[in-house]
């Protein structure tokens, strides 16, 4: 597939990656052969932002875990500018139809604009990081789906998921999807099958706010010990629990984003071969000869598992393998939720300048929007 250019460029905060951040990605993957991720760093986030919740070195491991992202520029400026284009080898600048601010209220990517270094992606509705932070304020589930919804199995969540299944490249066929339906699987997405001699693995969870720990479980999960000569890992099949499951389980108003917000978010890491949505809590051999590919291992986070109590791997005990332990093994949504409610007066303040910022971001998109509608229309009176 050809591109419009070689090597194009994307930057964000990053915070609490979701599947609209990789939405973007995906669209700038699409127009570049290789795509430069900057990720901001704390001090620029705070200084023209807020607050971030997630690390510089936690938000850069979700960028590499992205598999639309060729190549991550740690500590990027928040105002983008040409030479900084340079100094990445980028064509473009990309960012999504919404404008973002700095701290005196200027657009921060005025510069390529004005230099016709600009490409504009569609960003994502209903989805930030101030939106999932106002769900952990707020303590709301309005966002759940039922069980009987049929919302996240629909054509229209069906084709999402089948975007976001797409490969390293953008387009071409790579994840499959399928809904666990007893007594077996139906298939919502077709995907690529394992290689001959490549062993099929399992990892089941509610995966959500999907973190760096999550990314580095399903990395190890792929590539720990993994015998293989070429690094294409094993073919790691995730199980993804529905939002009744989760909060059957977790209580509280876990999980903090819906089962289709997770499956895409999902979907975007390098290292999910195939995803399973609605599994059951429990892991047995039976749930396993069922999956599309039926693995013959199942992995669990470095966090032990309950003694005493019932935690869902009892039937297959002989099959679980326990990662060892790495620099995210305890970030999780829990330890998410705990950092926004402890600063919860800074995380409210920073909702109500996000809210005042927005609306400048607004009155700016319209004029740029007028003035874009005004050199159309000075166009047609010329061609006329």
């Amino acid at each position: 597939m050809s591109r419009e250019y070689s090597r194009v460029y994307i930057d964000g905060c990053l915070d609490m990656f979701h599947h609209g951040h990789s939405g973007a990605i995906l669209q700038a993957r699409r127009v570049g052969e290789w795509l430069v991720c900057g990720v901001h760093s704390d001090e620029e986030i705070a200084a023209n932002k807020g607050i971030p919740v997630m690390s510089m070195d936690e938000r850069c491991t979700s960028a590499r875990a992205c598999k639309w992202v060729s190549e991550v520029s740690e500590g990027a400026p928040y105002v983008i500018n040409c030479a900084y284009l340079d100094l990445v080898n980028a064509q473009v600048a990309i960012h999504g139809d919404d404008i973002t601010t700095d701290a005196n209220g200027n657009d921060c990517y005025q510069e390529v604009k004005d230099a016709k270094r600009f490409v504009v992606c569609k960003r994502t509705p209903q989805i930030s990081t101030t939106d999932l932070v106002g769900r952990m304020l707020l303590h709301t589930r309005d966002h759940h789906f039922p069980p009987s919804s049929a919302i996240p199995y629909s054509s229209d969540s069906v084709a999402l998921y089948k975007q976001y299944a797409a490969g390293d490249d953008g387009v071409s066929e790579y994840a499959g999807v399928s809904k666990y339906k007893e007594p077996g699987c139906e298939e919502l997405v077709r995907g690529k099958v394992p290689e001959a001699g490549q062993e099929v693995v399992y990892a089941d969870g509610g995966w959500d706010l999907f973190t760096a720990g999550h990314a580095e479980m399903l990395r190890l999960a792929k590539h720990h010990d993994a015998h293989d000569k070429d690094g294409r890992g094993r073919f790691v099949v995730v199980g993804l629990h529905a939002d009744h499951t989760v909060n059957k389980n977790k209580g509280f108003n876990y999980p903090i984003m819906n089962i289709r917000e997770r499956a895409l978010t999902i979907l975007a890491c390098r290292y999910v071969d195939a995803l399973v949505l609605d599994v059951p809590y429990e892991t047995t051999k039976k749930l396993l000869s069922q999956l599309p590919h039926t693995p013959t291992a199942v992995y669990h986070g470095p966090v032990p598992l309950p003694e005493g109590a019932a935690h869902g791997y009892e039937d297959v005990a002989d099959l679980l393998r326990i990662l060892p332990q790495h620099d995210f093994a305890n970030l999780n949504a829990a330890t998410i939720v705990d950092r926004i409610v402890a600063r919860s007066a800074e995380y409210l303040e920073r909702q109500r300048k996000k809210g005042v910022k927005a609306d400048r971001e607004q009155i700016l998109r319209a004029a740029e929007l007028g003035q874009q509608r005004k050199q159309q229309h000075e166009q047609q009176l010329e061609q006329q």
